[in-house]
């Protein structure tokens, strides 16, 4: 009797597998892919046809003539898209004040002249470790370093970052927020058109 009933479970099995585990899927993937290529490839950032980053995870910049985001708490090496994680240390936690301290005294040793308050985005890691924007407040922070380094006029660098601001999504959420690499490589730009 069981026997008369397996067959039909193993073909059911079979089938369903078929549907689920590969159609489906390719159906889904060939449709985003439709809709949605430049999202589906990793919303993939290229300059003269080559990949330079994503719009969706941040990347290290730690020479002064560029921005530079938030700290990563990624591990083993910074923005580590397969170990997406925040550091889970509290305000009081005596590591992350450490850690806070020598950024903002890194900071200031890249910028002696600047007398500003640090902004918490610059010295805090995100959540996922990943985030590839910075506030308007932390770029307006870095604009004398920048325009130094670059010898050119805080305006012009202000108006670059005016360029990679992005509003809340739908008017609504989240806060303003400047995209860092888009502001990296419009300044890479601005830099080679002046030489």
């Amino acid at each position: 009797m069981w026997k008369r009933e397996l067959r039909p479970a193993l073909l059911m099995f079979l089938v369903l597998t078929v549907i689920t585990g590969a159609l489906y899927p390719l159906g889904v993937t060939g449709i985003a892919g439709l809709l949605f290529p430049n999202q589906v490839d990793g919303s993939l950032i290229r300059k003269e046809g080559e990949v330079v980053g994503s719009r969706l995870v941040g990347q290290p910049f730690d020479d002064p003539k560029y921005f530079w985001g938030r700290p990563s708490a990624t591990g083993p090496f910074p923005y580590n898209a397969s170990a997406s994680s925040g550091s889970n240390l509290g305000p009081a936690n005596d590591v992350l004040k450490k850690a806070v301290a020598e950024r903002v005294a890194a900071l200031k040793s890249a910028d002696p002249e600047n007398t500003d308050p640090v902004p918490v985005d610059l010295v805090t890691a995100s959540g996922s470790g990943l985030d590839p924007h910075i506030t308007p407040a932390s770029a307006e922070y870095q604009v004398g370093r920048v325009a130094k380094r670059r010898g050119l006029e805080k305006a012009v660098v202000r108006g670059l970052i005016s360029g990679q601001t992005e509003g809340r999504q739908f008017g609504v959420l989240g806060e303003q927020r400047v995209h860092l690499l888009g502001l990296n490589l419009a300044l890479d730009d601005l830099t080679k058109k002046s030489q």
